[in-house]
């Protein structure tokens, strides 16, 4: 238990030379709401259509692959192999809440170092096209609060130096980053999301009555921010928008991560020609992106566990937290194949420096 009501579950399947650092199989317990009403079925029955899709919240993200892990591990135990190093399966909590009661806390336990991970594998997302995604970085969150204070008086006066005027020069300014990067995005047709940095108004608070003009006001940011964004500087630029906007308008904080790490994916990482090569093997394009929104990857990376977001579903739409998410038993199926070629590989790459 790494916090009140929140268990994380680790299975283990131990290698055969435990000098070796382990593979690290992780995947998240919990899931978003759902509105039934919005559901052709029930969405925790698991109903299977006659087409073979299979409905329920978590299909997608992140039952499949949980399910995935534990049948590949089964099958190749069942077969009788066994491989140097040791594989550990960790289901952890509240990800989709951050992962702050979770993989956070976790990963500054003495059960995690124990686990002496060298690697790891966690979620991807689906794919609608025949290749297959591959997450070897992400974004850093950043949930910033403008607050905006200024003169109070009747709402028929023209006030002079309002809260709402200011804040509205540091929204404006905001957007108007905003559009510069979803213009980049747009003008290149190579470029993918999660390479650019993307921000959205998410909360307007502020006034007690329609005739009164508050003194204070705020606007709530989510910003992902791009793995090579200097966010010392970004940070300034900030401030300098604040600043612009006149006396009385600061930010705050309210998740900010400052640690974008990259896992290799350079032929001669060790890690990364492994899980390359089995899926050249099994003819499986792949392509490689920086993860658009946040897993619990970024704690694992943090610690310096290199980490790959991968969930085995091409040729299917991304309807995670959807309504009606779904995923084909055919689909789900053949990420059990993939897994089951994926962790020989794995947990067979001989001795690095860092086991030592």
């Amino acid at each position: 238990m790494v916090a009140p009501g929140r268990v994380v579950t680790v299975l283990t399947w131990p290698g055969t030379n435990p000098r070796l650092s382990s593979l690290l199989l992780n995947s998240h317990t919990d899931v978003v709401p759902v509105f039934k009403e919005h559901w052709s079925h029930d969405p925790f029955e698991a109903f299977k259509d006659a087409e073979g899709y299979i409905y329920a919240r978590g299909a997608q993200d992140m039952k499949c692959v949980s399910i995935q892990y534990l049948e590949a591990v089964r099958r190749l135990k069942a077969e009788g192999h066994h491989f140097p190093r040791t594989i550990h399966m960790t289901f952890v909590p509240d990800e989709e809440i951050g992962g702050f009661q979770g993989m956070k806390l976790f990963v500054q336990r003495p059960e995690f170092q124990a686990l002496r991970a060298g690697f790891a594998l966690d979620e991807g997302l689906a794919n609608p096209t025949d290749a297959f995604t591959v997450y070897y970085s992400e974004r850093s969150i950043w949930w910033v609060r403008i607050t905006s204070t200024g003169k109070p008086g009747h709402a028929s006066l023209f006030i002079e130096d309002t809260a709402a005027e200011k804040l509205h020069k540091v929204v404006s300014s905001i957007l108007a980053f905003r559009e510069k990067e979803r213009q980049r995005l747009q003008s290149n047709p190579h470029q993918k999301l999660g390479a650019v940095t993307t921000v959205n108004l998410t909360k307007l608070e502020g006034g007690t009555a329609f005739n009164v003009v508050p003194a204070t006001m705020s606007a709530s940011f989510d910003f992902r921010l791009a793995p090579d964004m200097d966010l010392k500087a970004f940070e300034e630029q900030l401030q300098s928008w604040c600043q612009a906007a006149g006396e009385g308008v600061t930010f705050e904080f309210v998740q900010k991560f400052m640690e974008p790490r990259v896992t290799s994916i350079d032929d001669s990482d060790p890690w990364w020609a492994a899980f390359s090569r089995v899926c050249k093997d099994m003819n499986l394009t792949l392509e490689p992106e920086i993860f658009p929104a946040a897993t619990d990857s970024r704690y694992l990376r943090e610690v310096g566990v290199p980490a790959l977001g991968f969930s085995p579903m091409n040729r299917t739409p991304r309807l995670l937290h959807d309504h009606d998410e779904r995923l084909h038993e055919d689909v789900f199926l053949h990420g059990v194949d993939i897994y089951t070629q994926l962790l020989p590989a794995l947990a067979s790459v001989p001795a690095l420096p860092s086991d030592s």
